[in-house]
């Protein structure tokens, strides 16, 4: 069942592309070289690795989006990956287990709960292109712990306006 949850502004380390729905492992990937980068800092993780989608295309095949991993306390940048904070605010969640190919479900899952509760999203659209202030997926589980998909955890956060 989706919550409302109040969140503090969260730092994070992340990498951005340009992608289609299917490259999205040019950025997904990316995860693990932050998390690689991170640990050769010896700068612990302070949260669920994430993908935040900034703007979403579909007629267009066409997504922003950046991968990043949450950190306790500000980290400088190094080449394409750059330091930056997640925004305070209230989010609509839910939370999902199974195969992240199933999340297209639960995302509709919220997007119609909030639909009923006439909550307003922090998110613009321009010629059919919405513009997120902060959508998330949030990746609980550690593949190398649970190599199988199908118990997989992963967290949805939308902020709400």
């Amino acid at each position: 069942m989706p919550q409302i949850i109040e969140f503090p502004e969260r730092h994070y380390v992340g990498a951005r592309a340009t992608i289609t729905m299917t490259t999205f492992g040019l950025i997904a990937d990316r995860i693990g070289e932050i998390v690689g980068r991170l640990a050769g800092l010896g700068v612990p993780i302070a949260g669920a690795p994430f993908l935040r989608y900034e703007s979403i295309d579909m007629p267009g095949d066409r997504l922003v989006v950046q991968a990043g991993v949450p950190v306790a306390t500000p980290v400088a940048g190094e080449g394409d990956l750059f330091a930056a904070v997640l925004p305070a605010g209230r989010y609509a969640t839910l939370s999902h287990h199974g195969h992240p190919d199933q999340l297209a479900g639960a995302i509709e899952s919220l997007l119609k709960w909030a639909g009923e509760q006439e909550l307003k999203w922090d998110m613009t659209e321009h010629d059919g292109t919405e513009h997120w202030g902060c959508r998330l997926e949030l990746y609980n589980t550690d593949p190398r712990v649970e190599p199988d998909p199908h118990n997989w955890d992963t967290d949805l956060q939308f902020r709400l306006a």
